[in-house]
């Protein structure tokens, strides 16, 4: 059967998750959603008023990248009416269905056990993670860009981490010209850094890398940039930290120095949610395709 002719049930998000239903439905599924603002009228889509009559029958259940909160709400955009994922819900859901949620939690796990239902975190995988880093740092460049009086040529810009998000803004700063200079902690993510044509710098030269750059860009989701760092930048500096709530910068020591700094979570659904939306349905096609698959040899 794999994705055609399945129902699947999409509850909460932003803009991304509506552009994951386009996907799902060129893909051929039958889609429900809640919580989702949706204005188009496409055939094969239900849209629903509650979570519990989206998730009736579901043999899917996609949740957005933010989650459920602690009791239940799921992650809805600004003006849409609030839609709650719960037990009742999801004992409505067609048996052994999986739930895909961008991070999970202790509630959400209880909830998706006792219902018998595999739970799958997809922002932690390899695939959404690495595909994730582009609009990542697509988005990041151009909120630096809307931020300084001067041009990312000839910039001299520091990345703070050299994960994979990391990696994808060093190197499309490296396209625009940019001095590039990337801090990590680990001596294997050094030689990677130079092996990539970046200047290296070890983590203890970290306060001078930052009084050197005119653009800094952090990914480290701890606190990095201390006042007492921040306190050696240059005035006219921008930090565009891409790091998860409540990111590595101290915010309000930057706004007492002086300096722009603009934490920057969720850039995909921002800046590429046409892109971001097809990286998530693509994972949930191509996992119920691998499981109808393994289904099938048995």
């Amino acid at each position: 059967m794999s994705v055609y002719g399945k129902q699947i049930a999409v509850i909460g998000g932003d803009r991304r998750m509506a552009e994951a239903v386009h996907f799902l439905l060129r893909a051929g599924a039958r889609v429900r959603v809640a919580g989702l603002e949706w204005e188009d009228r496409f055939a094969g889509v239900e849209v629903c008023t509650s979570g519990a009559e989206a998730l009736t029958g579901a043999q899917t259940v996609i949740l957005p990248v933010q989650g459920v909160s602690p009791d239940g709400t799921v992650y809805t955009a600004e003006g849409v009416p609030p839609c709650v994922v719960d037990q009742d819900g999801l004992r409505r859901v067609a048996r052994g269905a999986p739930v895909f949620v961008g991070l999970s939690n202790p509630y959400l796990n209880k909830l998706c056990e006792e219902a018998g239902l595999p739970l799958i975190e997809y922002r932690e995988s390899d695939h959404f993670a690495t595909w994730n880093s582009i609009p990542s740092a697509e988005g990041a460049i151009q909120m630096a860009m809307e931020s300084t009086p001067f041009t990312i040529f000839g910039s001299r810009s520091l990345v703070i981490g050299f994960g994979r998000t990391g990696r994808a803004i060093a190197l499309l700063l490296r396209g625009l010209m940019s001095e590039v200079s990337v801090a990590a902690r680990s001596e294997l993510d050094q030689a990677r850094i130079w092996a990539a044509g970046h200047r290296p710098v070890e983590w203890a030269q970290l306060p001078q890398a930052v009084a050197e750059a005119d653009i800094i860009f952090n990914t480290v989701p701890a606190p990095v940039l201390t006042r007492a760092i921040l306190a050696g930048a240059p005035g006219h500096a921008v930090i565009i930290d891409v790091a998860s709530a409540p990111g590595g910068t101290d915010f309000e020591a930057a706004r007492e120095l002086g300096l722009t700094a603009r934490l920057a979570p969720g850039l995909p659904g921002i800046v590429a949610p046409v892109t971001a939306g097809r990286i998530i349905a693509e994972l949930v096609v191509r996992h119920l395709r691998r499981t109808d698959a393994m289904e099938g040899e048995r």
